[in-house]
């Protein structure tokens, strides 16, 4: 390579780190490195916001199943990526973020110098395979950006990507074969039969089209690809590691080798080049629907620009979507704070090409008229606080989200909303209807949505047989535990679902469906067993379940928490909640014990979603049922016992880390946390247009929304010790209330808090000062 070639490299190197780590750029305080260690299944590669490719490596192929037994360690591997491995696979084109469970992995790219190999080898033996070892010191990532050069043939490889395609950069040392391989047998959460189909055609030689059909938890994952490339293909081929037993009359032909169209079930491909000095760049575009679409979405997103420009526009377009907020703190505070918010900002997913068709959960193709179609609904965590974040900050979105969710019910068989959307497909995960939540609170909140439309999908929904004892809840009330393993969760679940239907109905004026649903809203209530104390399993025959241990998570009836935490899980009738537990002294008495105790590790040493860094005393911050616990003292005689709490899980469980996440950052819904917590004010209850405060995290916060308004929060003074609200001004006047309202906020407003070491316990004890509860 001559000197001039050298020299142009490292100064185009240069611009994209100077560009984005400029003083004044948003995007230097983003680390995607937080999370990628431990329980937080974050990953650390390029992506645009909300696109459907995100391009990042990964680390082991550990599988789901062998042989159809679960394979427990793949748990660390949901989004392909475990910052303590040291070697490298390769590099795919879509992840989840933040996950407790998994799939994707597609179209996998790895380059190659020496020996051709195309077994990705293990971690314990990364020579027996393609994989090659790294060193975190070469890695860089910023918004839109991924660089690592791996150690063991000393490529250089740099990621970019608009939202449907991956872009790649590889340069190779001289002197050395220069090889990509494309894996379309790999994938995350991968077992024996998961790949049904893949095939790549070899248009010419910088061209090749292609496509791979999975059954994981998108059981039927079709995802097409289009790859250009900026230098000649000298030769190729492929190999399929389970060659099938019948080959028709293809068996003519030696198709592993030069041959244009390669297919199977389970092909390895690979791809030489000249080395020539100069990079290899390969431009991925990605299509739910065609070759053709992935061709379009190649040529509208990326024709006729560098590497490098792609770069800067994606670094751009994060700079202008982190760009509605502002913050004075530390440099660490403000590193959470603008990961945090960049984490809710890469699912959910664009699930559309540029032509507007996309393929439907009927499996047929369809074009997005008025709305883009979305994916990736982890709804069960994001209905808490990702969503409505996204109703308040990206408005325009969260709207289109819902039209997404409505149009999915309208074309499932089952006629109901998402409850785990998945690339075209219902995954089924977890447990409840909470796609009515979102789309109740964002009819409330005065959406532009067709309310006929969308009140029909949530009532079919609430009503949709299949979802675990919904008939006998309806006929009795909750779910009998007898027929329903986690039958106290699905009532406390089902019933605040319910309230949200029932406050869409009265927003409407639809009085019948209302008076329907106001009763099942408090449905929660016939979960609850006095004697016991807590929220119980109760069979058909009206009995509860004898000896029930509210500490153990499994078995007792409860999904993925045990009764301490799911107890609380009525935010739609606290006060009535207080009742159940026999009276607000009590009722905040179990709250104090739940934060102060120390949960014993037999209940959670085998539960694969929590660790002990995962709790603060019994409170379960690392998994959703809990996020809203610590704003219920607002109900109670002693609201500050909110802001007493709010600064220690915030520091214990965020942190500018490689293991800064507290739990599964589940497609944005614990960095949503985080961002409400620190404004001051958290979404307890959807559809009810309220947002209970808690205490600034920042001495000053700024949300500029999209109708130009702003939401400015300062809180001068604000530290670990001066953690309690002395008193509020909302606009300059004194504001007693303990929550603000979505039409404050929507208005723009100031909301001035002033601070102290000890806590003013007269604030807030007026009923009229309470927020929203049912029953009131």
């Amino acid at each position: 390579m001559s000197k001039k070639i050298i020299i142009a490299t490292l100064l185009i190197l240069n611009s994209l780190n100077l560009h984005a780590q400029q003083p004044g750029r948003l995007s230097a305080h983003v680390n995607p490195m937080i999370g990628t260690g431990g329980m937080g299944h974050t990953f650390p590669g390029a992506c645009a916001p909300f696109g459907i490719v995100q391009l990042s490596p990964e680390t082991d192929t550990i599988p789901h199943n062998l042989n159809g037994k679960y394979q427990p360690k793949v748990y660390s591997y949901c989004a392909g990526y475990q910052y303590d491995d040291t070697s490298i696979v390769g590099f795919s084109h879509t992840h989840l973020s933040g996950t407790g469970h998994s799939d994707l992995g597609d179209i996998m790219v790895m380059p190659q110098t020496g020996k051709l190999i195309l077994n990705p080898g293990t971690k314990d033996n990364p020579d027996a395979g393609y994989r090659c070892r790294y060193s975190h010191s070469t890695e860089k990532a910023f918004p839109g950006y991924y660089e690592v050069t791996l150690s063991d043939n000393q490529v250089r490889c740099q990621f970019t990507a608009t939202p449907r395609v991956g872009i790649h950069k590889y340069t190779f040392p001289a002197g050395t074969e220069a090889r990509l391989i494309i894996d379309l047998l790999h994938g995350i959460y991968n077992y024996d039969g998961k790949v049904l189909w893949s095939s790549l055609r070899v248009e010419n030689d910088t061209l090749l089209t292609g496509m791979r059909l999975t059954n994981g938890w998108s059981r039927g994952n079709y995802t097409y690809f289009a790859i250009s490339l900026s230098k000649p293909i000298k030769d190729y081929g492929y190999k399929d590691m389970k060659e099938p037993l019948y080959k028709g009359f293809w068996r003519k032909f030696d198709t592993h080798h030069n041959f244009p169209e390669m297919a199977g079930q389970s092909i390895v491909t690979y791809f030489n080049f000249e080395n020539d000095g100069q990079p290899i760049v390969m431009k991925v575009a990605l299509s739910g629907v065609s070759t053709n679409g992935a061709l379009k979405n190649l040529e509208s997103e990326t024709c006729g620009k560098s590497f490098e420009q792609i770069v800067r526009e994606t670094n751009e377009a994060w700079e202008r979507e982190l760009g509605v907020l502002e913050c004075r703190g530390t440099a660490d505070q403000k590193v959470m704070l603008y990961t945090s918010f960049y984490h809710t900002m890469i699912n959910p997913s664009i699930y559309m090409d540029v032509d507007r068709q996309y393929r439907g959960v009927d499996g047929n193709i369809h074009i997005a008229e008025g709305f883009d179609n979305y994916t990736i609904f982890s709804i069960w965590d994001t209905y808490r606080a990702e969503h409505p974040l996204l109703g308040l900050l990206k408005t325009s979105r969260n709207t289109d989200m819902v039209k997404s969710m409505i149009k999915h019910q309208q074309q499932e068989r089952l006629h109901m909303l998402p409850v785990w959307s998945l690339m075209g497909n219902e995954g089924w995960c977890m447990t409840g209807y909470h796609a009515v939540t979102v789309v109740a609170d964002a009819l409330v909140n005065g959406a532009s949505l067709n309310a006929e439309e969308a009140l029909k999908a949530m009532v079919e929904t609430s009503n949709c047989k299949y979802f675990p004892s919904v008939e006998k809840y309806r006929k009795l009330g909750y779910a009998p535990y007898d027929k329903d393993a986690t039958a106290a969760s699905n009532t406390l679940e089902y019933s605040l679902d319910d309230f949200t239907i029932y406050a869409a109905a009265h927003k409407l004026g639809n009085k019948t469906i209302a008076d329907e649903y106001a009763k099942r809203a408090l449905f929660y209530r016939n979960t609850f067993d006095r004697k016991a104390g807590f929220a119980s399993p109760r069979y058909e025959n009206g009995k509860f379940k004898e000896n029930l241990d509210p500490y153990q998570t499994y078995d007792e009836g409860f999904i993925e928490g045990n009764s301490w935490n799911f107890s609380f899980s009525a935010p739609q009738d606290v006060y009535g909640l207080m009742n159940e537990f026999g009276g607000e002294k009590i009722f905040q008495k179990k709250l104090d014990r739940l934060f102060e105790m120390k949960l014993p590790a037999k209940y959670y040493e085998d539960n694969e979603d929590i660790e002990a860094e995962c709790l603060v005393g019994g409170y379960v911050h690392g998994n959703e049922p809990s996020h809203h616990i610590p704003y219920l003292y607002a109900w109670t005689s002693a609201p500050w016992k909110t802001q007493k709490w709010m600064r220690t899980i915030m520091n214990q469980m965020y942190r500018n880390d490689i293991r800064g996440l507290g739990g599964n950052d589940d497609c944005g819904q614990m960095s949503a946390w985080y961002l409400f917590s620190a404004m001051g004010f958290y979404p307890v209850c959807p559809a009810t247009g309220q947002y209970v405060l808690g205490a600034p995290y920042l001495p000053y916060t700024k949300v500029t929304l999209e109708n130009g308004k702003a939401i400015t929060i300062i809180a001068k003074d604000v530290s670990d010790e001066n953690r309690y609200i002395k008193s509020v001004k909302l606009n300059g006047r004194p504001y007693r209330k303990l929550y603000i309202t979505y039409e404050d906020l929507t208005k723009g407003c100031t909301i001035e808090f002033t601070m102290g070491s000890k806590p003013n316990k007269s604030r807030g004890l007026a009923p009229e000062d309470k927020p929203f509860s049912l029953g009131r």
